[in-house]
């Protein structure tokens, strides 16, 4: 499993392109692996034939766990190699093995007798024990607290006497007899995916019957997404605060360039790149807004790391990052921005495209939002949402220095802020540092 981002400690492989024995080539997608921020998929290292793949779809493994051997040429000799490395090959036909019988193939490597012995007695995999050995060695006392702790699912028997507490509960709690569920694990025990399974399938019998209802199951990114909006809510003292803005000189310079700028650029010069220069500029005034909240403290960022939140055609946000983003003019903005959003679309981030975020847009503007009170993405202390342009009657100063009523197109900057990092009128002023920046930088200048 490679290393896919500093924080990121483990990954899921979703889909394997190849099959044992297929020829692969260096550089050519090999699987699809899925962390807690984004689905990669993954070129393998070398020329060669799949000569074993030791951990199946849909298995969570740890960094730097071996997931495949890709052999020289898949002759004898190459299986002979793949032998060698302690994985031993694996046929189109043994794919599909259970994936505790696999991840036990690649952890078992450094283990005592003794240990060995205790992992398959109590049905085991060692990658669930955390070792607390010297360089993480797994020991005896490790296995046997473990086994303690009464987590571990062992092998079911007819009558269900040697099911886990997890499973006892579940099968309880659905009044589910456990001779009727097939176990999948290891010697035919039942997981807490199969009584899960069961469940699953009655609801989908009960819901058949309904009239008007469908039930559509959270993809991932749905349920990352819902997830961690629960915890930002729970987390931040969410206070919104709102300011119309005057985008006139914005749209002049859109009326002017835009054209030869889609012409050149391949897509259209939108409001989002100048709200970004925007936040920028007022972010190194108010730079406390460029922070996450720490133990009582509140911690400052140096760098700004713009986060433009991208919608997944309604399955979900991602938030890629347009790193050390201060100092880039409109054009390069918009490209980044352009880019991010065409690659969150089309599965092609990665996590280091998704971190060290420091400040969030969101922008749903296009669709004629009046106003939107966002959720922070955490652990930033703040996000603005960028909503609708419209034409509007405003009250303009003649050079004479009185008023009359013209036509200008006006929007709303709502920002959110967590109330423990600043208070009120610190992101009153940002707002209007915000306002006065689009409304008199020249923008004709960055273009």
């Amino acid at each position: 499993m490679p290393q896919l981002g500093e924080t990121v400690a483990d990954g899921t492989v979703t889909k394997w392109f190849k099959k044992v024995g297929d020829t692969v080539v260096r550089g050519e997608p090999l699987f699809e692996v899925s962390t807690d921020k984004v689905d990669t998929e993954i070129p393998a290292q070398a020329d060669g034939v799949l000569t074993a793949i030791l951990v199946e779809e849909g298995v969570t493994v740890d960094v730097g766990t071996t997931l495949a051997v890709i052999g020289g040429d898949g002759s004898p000799e190459a299986q002979k190699t793949a032998a060698a490395t302690g994985a031993a090959p694996v046929s189109a036909a043994s794919v599909a093995t259970s994936s505790t019988v696999s991840a036990r193939r690649v952890s078992d490597v450094g283990l005592s007798p003794v240990v060995r012995r205790l992992l398959g007695e109590h049905n085991l995999d060692a990658a669930q024990i955390i070792g607390t050995g010297p360089q993480g060695r797994i020991t005896r006392d490790d296995v046997l607290a473990y086994v303690a702790s009464s987590t571990v699912e062992l092998p079911a028997t007819a009558a269900g006497g040697s099911l886990s507490p997890v499973v006892r509960r579940l099968l309880s709690d659905h009044h589910i007899d456990p001779a009727t569920v097939k176990g999948t694990g290891a010697n035919g025990r039942v997981t807490r995916r199969d009584v899960e399974s069961v469940i699953n399938s009655r609801a989908a019998v009960i819901s058949s019957h309904r009239t008007g209802d469908e039930i559509i199951p959270f993809t991932k990114i749905r349920r990352l997404t819902a997830e961690h909006m629960v915890r930002s809510k729970s987390t931040s003292a969410h206070t919104l605060m709102v300011k119309e803005v005057d985008y006139e000189r914005v749209d002049a310079v859109r009326r002017r360039f835009g054209s030869s700028f889609k012409e050149q650029e391949g897509f259209g010069l939108t409001y989002l790149p100048f709200a970004a220069l925007a936040t920028l500029e007022a972010l190194r005034d108010y730079p406390h807004l460029n922070a996450s909240v720490g133990d009582n403290e509140l911690i400052v960022h140096h760098d700004l790391n713009l986060g433009i939140a991208v919608d997944l055609d309604g399955d979900g946000l991602v938030v890629p990052v347009v790193h050390n983003a201060d100092g880039y003019n409109l054009r390069t903005m918009a490209r980044q921005i352009r880019e991010l959003a065409t690659r969150a679309r089309t599965k092609k981030l990665t996590v280091d495209d998704m971190a060290n975020g420091t400040f969030t847009i969101t922008n749903p503007g296009p669709f004629g939002t009046l106003l939107t009170g966002a959720v922070i993405n955490q652990p930033q202390v703040a996000i603005l949402s960028t909503d609708g342009v419209t034409r509007k009657p405003v009250v303009v100063t003649t050079p004479d220095g009185g008023e009359s009523i013209a036509i200008h197109s006006v929007g709303m900057l709502a920002l959110t802020f967590d109330h423990r990092a600043i208070d009120g009128a610190y992101a009153a002023r940002f707002l209007l540092r915000m306002s006065e920046v689009l409304h008199t930088r020249n923008w004709a200048d960055d273009l």
